[in-house]
Order: structure tokens, then sequence, then C-alpha cells
């Protein structure tokens, strides 16, 4: 596997790969990987003939109180687990090369309405961060095809309309959540959790689950919202929501409705958020 930093160094590799005819994915990645982010890989290697990971810690999209600065950069050990799991090119930007008038004075891009509720009413700006540096990285790298996990669920629906919306020539994949044995979803920031709190986390996806059997029984969805909402406070959880929404829009379901849901849950622990999400279907 190769690595570059800058653009020029990216474009020349591409370049040679479509004059040979051949198609590229691309999945991008903040590094410090674990298996949820081989997984992306995986998928990319499936349907494309060459897989560029990008690792950049985006700026842009940790609101001033988040850990931009405390989160992990595990450059060399991502090197290794990208080459094994058969990534051929990683592109590991500087800050400037991405944002080269400052991430203050970059073009912003806002999707609507996506952003408005969930994780972008509890973290200002943060899509506008995500959106902005996805569109970047897809003008460098121009893919057929990118793999996004499911596990950020409002992100990949707000990845799915900025291509849309921006006719941008990129196939958006989604793949599965992985999970620990005990159900937690993989994520970067588990590893801020305290084994007390660690062996508490895995009651989120109980949660959703439980969401589910109990809307696939009728149960009103504000009555299973509330009482989601209250079993993780109860068990310890700092709840933002807890919430059942459809999955094409995020948008809350209409009295009675009951297909194409998706659960949706972000709670802390201590000093680290959890997220996680269980479509119905």
């Amino acid at each position: 596997m190769q690595t570059v930093q800058d653009a020029a160094a990216l474009r020349a590799v591409i370049r040679g790969w479509r004059g040979q005819g051949q198609t590229v994915g691309f999945v991008p990645t903040m590094g410090n990987l674990h298996a949820g982010h081989h997984s992306l890989i995986k998928l990319a290697r499936a349907r494309a003939d060459r897989v560029v990971a990008s690792v950049f810690v985006n700026p842009t999209q940790f609101g001033p109180n988040e850990d931009f600065e405390r989160y992990p950069r595990t450059l060399a050990q991502d090197q290794v687990g990208l080459a094994e799991q058969g990534c051929d090119l990683l592109f590991a930007p500087e800050v400037a090369t991405i944002y080269p008038f400052g991430a203050a004075h970059s073009v912003s891009i806002h999707v609507p309405q996506l952003t408005e509720t969930l994780e972008g009413a509890h973290r200002p700006g943060h899509f506008d961060g995500v959106a902005t540096v996805v569109c970047k990285l897809f003008n460098l790298v121009q893919p057929d095809l990118a793999v996004f996990g499911q596990k950020d669920f409002q992100q990949l629906k707000v990845i799915e309309r900025m291509v849309r919306d921006l006719s941008l020539p990129v196939k958006i994949m989604a793949a599965p959540t992985q999970r620990a044995e005990d159900g937690l979803a993989l994520s970067s920031r588990n590893q801020y959790l305290t084994p007390e709190e660690r062996a508490l986390a895995p009651q989120v996806q109980a949660v959703l689950q439980q969401m589910h059997e109990l809307v696939g029984k009728g149960h009103a969805i504000p009555v299973v919202e509330q009482a989601a909402a209250s079993k993780l406070a109860r068990a310890g959880f700092d709840v933002d929501y807890a919430v059942i929404r459809r999955a094409e829009d995020l948008a809350e379901p209409a009295e009675g409705e009951r297909e194409g849901l998706v659960a949706l849950v972000a709670a802390r622990l201590g000093r680290t958020r959890l997220i996680d999400n269980l479509p119905f279907d």
C-alpha cells in the first residue's frame, strides 16, 4: 500500500489506474481505525478494482467543547491495518491541503433539513463540516463509489442527500454496523469508557431492540420513546435523544406509520458520547 499526503501525488496514482480502465472505491475516515472501518475497506474491495482510504481528523466538524485535540491519531497503526485489508492507497493530507485558506475561511456546504435535527441540533455546525470535507475529498479522489457505515446513520443520509443534490458522480454504499460480541457498536470513542462504563454501554443496543419490539406490537411511538429514554437514564446515561424517525428523511412518523422507520439513540456515559441506531426493516 502506498501513502501520499498531497493532492498531486494522489491524482497521479489514480490517473494511472484510470488509464488502465480500473474503478476506484473510497473510504473516508478520521483514523484510529478498528474492525468497523476495516469492514468498509472489505466492501469497497469487493466492489471496485482499487481502494483508496483517507485519514484526516477534520477540524470543522468538531464543536468548541468537543474532543478534536484529544481525538487519537494513530497513523502508523492505521497503515498496517489498511494494508492488511487490501487498501491500495492511503491519502493522509495535512490541514492546509484540505483547507488552503484555513478552516475558518473555507467554503462551507450546508445540507438543509436533514442537518437540523438530532445530531445537528445537539452539535450545531457538525454536519456542515462533514459535508464540506467529504465533498472536498470526493473532488480530490473522484471515486466511482464511496462506502460509509450505517452506525452514523444521520451522516449517511446527509452524504446521500448532498451527492444527489449536487449531482456528484459517486455511488454511496452503506455498510452494516459492526458490533462487539455484547452488541456495542464499534467506535473509536469506546476506548474512553472506563471498565464500569464499558459494562453498561451495551444497554444502548438493548434499548434499541426493545424500541423495535414495542413498535412492532403496536405501542404508540411517543410512549416507546419516553420509555427508552427513562430506561437509559435509570441505568446512568445522560440521554440526548431516544427517538423513532422515518429512515428516508429523519422526519417524525405520522400516527400509525410503521414502515421504513429507524430508532436512534445518543447518550453519554461519563465523558463518552455513544450513538447507535436500528433500522426496523
